[in-house]
């Protein structure tokens, strides 16, 4: 039987491009935002979930890396999508009076929205495909949105490739209750806490990978939300936690950490694939 994947709702995402692209004969199931996707991995409704880690032009996707550090899975997987986003609509250009999407959609197109419609109210949505469904009901409405929801929701494509940028790519985990074993291609996630950090603290944890020579591929910090200037901070590796080099720094970094949680091991991808 093929994998239930959860994904972003509803029908049209990217989310749901990137599953397609992961597990083409997968079984999809839609939810309302990030975290019930994760919190259905956990629960064992779905097999795995597929939901956005980060976008070149915009950045992490907080509400995953939080879902990510209080949820009981694993990252196991991590495909990279090129995002081409398209304003969709059933009037004139002119008519338009609203554009809705998703934050992330409307951040990575803010350079387009603010020459070309101006004056324009942006509204958020759930989801682009959301976005897409609503633009259904009025001449006035228009979404930002994949092209190929145009078809979906029965709208015309008013123009194309408005994001911001040509190098719009958005990196998507596939998250899951097992962890991966190693394939000596891999990258592994963690997310570190510093209670009351010390002068040099941060800079002692990055060192033990640094003498290892291990690799990190993205390090950034996250506010805890236990009070301002208290950070949570992720950090990217190459390597597997399996990895003789990445247990004997992470046995190291668990003494000086307060928290340590591995988010997962799994086979790491080109920018482009």
């Amino acid at each position: 039987m093929s994998q239930l994947i959860g994904v972003l709702g509803p029908e049209g995402t990217f989310s749901e491009k990137a599953a397609r692209k992961y597990c083409p004969r997968g079984r999809l199931r839609y939810f309302r935002d990030f975290e019930e996707v994760i919190a259905a991995v956990e629960k064992g409704d779905v097999d795995i979930g597929v939901v956005p880690l980060e976008n070149s032009l915009e950045g992490s996707v907080g509400q995953t890396l939080d879902a990510l550090l209080r949820r009981d899975v694993k990252i196991v997987g991590e495909i990279n999508l090129r995002v081409r986003h398209c304003l969709l609509g059933i009037g004139r250009p002119e008519e338009v009076k609203v554009i809705l999407s998703h934050p992330q959609a409307l951040a990575q197109c803010r350079g387009y929205l603010k020459q070309r419609f101006p004056e324009v109210e942006l509204r958020t949505t759930g989801s682009t495909s959301h976005a897409a469904k609503l633009a259904q009901e009025f001449s006035e409405m228009a979404a930002i949105s994949d092209a190929e929801a145009a078809e979906r929701y029965g709208l015309a494509v008013i123009d194309r490739n408005v994001q911001d940028s040509d190098q719009n790519v958005t990196r998507f985990a596939v998250v899951g209750r097992e962890a991966s074993g190693p394939t000596g291609m891999d990258k592994t996630s963690l997310a570190i806490y510093l209670e009351r950090a010390e002068p040099g603290a941060l800079w002692e944890v990055l060192g033990e990978f640094a003498v290892r020579k291990i690799n990190l591929t993205k390090i950034e910090s996250r506010p805890s939300k236990l009070g301002l200037g208290d950070y949570h901070f992720f950090i990217d590796l190459e390597g597997h936690v399996s990895d003789p080099l990445v247990e004997e720094a992470l046995a190291r970094i668990r003494k000086r950490a307060s928290m340590t949680k591995v988010l997962g091991s799994y086979p790491r991808t080109g920018p482009d694939e």
